[in-house]
């Protein structure tokens, strides 16, 4: 990584984000991916986006998937943070039920929403991947925050 991208990286970590896992189902199996990369796009139709990264293992499978599960994790769930970072296809002890196109639900998430693929978009070294909303749910308990390069939990109002 060169200076200006270290610099640029550590510029854009100002930025408080959620911490998601992605997850699809392959013909190899289920798969899951953590993204910082997520924002909604439209609620009329329901749209969100996220993005993978080029350079991952793990993104061919997301970038030809029809459909996939966006969970936004609790502060309890870094520990699901820290495993799909490191491997995609560790369900092991993971409580999942098969959602829309097989791909697996993670219980106990703060909110979780299943996607039909929609759009991609060229991003440099990411690709924008756009999702329709298909079914949603919302659960109880505070976000997981990324922010600075580490989880953090989120603050009292202001």
């Amino acid at each position: 990584m060169s200076r200006n991208e270290r610099a640029l990286r550590d510029a854009l970590g100002r930025y408080a984000t959620g911490v998601t896992v992605v997850t699809t189902q392959t013909a190899r199996g289920p798969l899951g991916i953590t993204a910082n990369s997520f924002a909604a796009v439209s609620l009329d139709p329901p749209l969100v986006l996220w993005s993978p990264a080029r350079r991952s293992r793990r993104f061919p499978a997301f970038e030809a998937a029809s459909h996939f599960a966006i969970h936004v994790l609790t502060e309890e769930q870094r520990w699901l943070a820290e495993r799909f970072a490191r491997s995609g296809g560790d369900f092991a002890g993971i409580e999942t039920t098969p959602g829309l196109g097989g791909a697996p639900l993670i219980a106990g998430c703060a909110a979780r929403l299943e996607c039909q693929h929609a759009a991609q978009h060229e991003g440099g070294d990411h690709l924008i991947l756009v999702g329709e909303v298909r079914r949603f749910a919302q659960g109880s308990g505070a976000p997981l925050i990324f922010f600075g390069g580490d989880y953090r939990r989120l603050g009292g109002p202001l």
